[in-house]
């Protein structure tokens, strides 16, 4: 038998202790990087959107590299192009960790519309409080403490 995958995702991760660094006016030449990066892997970038902090992306990934090993690939290529092509005011980071969500082939529509009114969802929610409701929808155990990176400040 031959093998037939459609391994769909919804993925979330955010900026460097989510500092509002990611700005509309260079928002669309990430975005399309990032397809890039996953394109480069075999999958194909449905749609990415979100705000200032953070990125939802929903993307078909391919069965022969490693999940981790394509989001520390988009993480680290993105967050390159930004700061040497782009040269936003303060560098560019991401944050180290992510989430990911499977997502049926009957509920893209769904996500795909929630990925992209992003900023219409915001104005009632935090990232913080966005983030940890996913986790408890999927029922993705969690210590509170850390869940997102803290900056240390003396």
């Amino acid at each position: 038998m031959s093998t037939f995958t459609n391994l769909l995702f919804h993925i979330v991760y955010s900026t460097k202790f989510r500092k509002p660094t990611i700005e509309k006016t260079w928002e669309d030449e990430l975005y399309g990087y990032v397809g890039g990066i996953i394109r480069e892997n075999k999958g194909t970038l449905l749609c990415m959107g979100g705000v200032n902090d953070h990125v939802h992306l929903l993307a078909k990934l391919s069965p022969t590299i490693a999940f981790s090993d394509v989001l520390r690939l988009i993480k680290t290529n993105s967050s390159k192009m930004v700061n040497e092509n782009i040269r936003p005011r303060f560098p560019f980071e991401w944050q180290k960790g992510y989430g990911a969500f499977s997502v049926s082939e009957s509920q893209q529509g769904a996500v795909r519309t929630y990925i992209l009114n992003q900023e219409e969802h915001h104005r009632k929610q935090t990232f913080q409080e966005e983030f940890i409701g996913m986790l408890e929808r999927h029922q993705i155990q969690y210590d509170p403490k850390y869940v997102f990176e803290q900056e240390f400040i003396q």
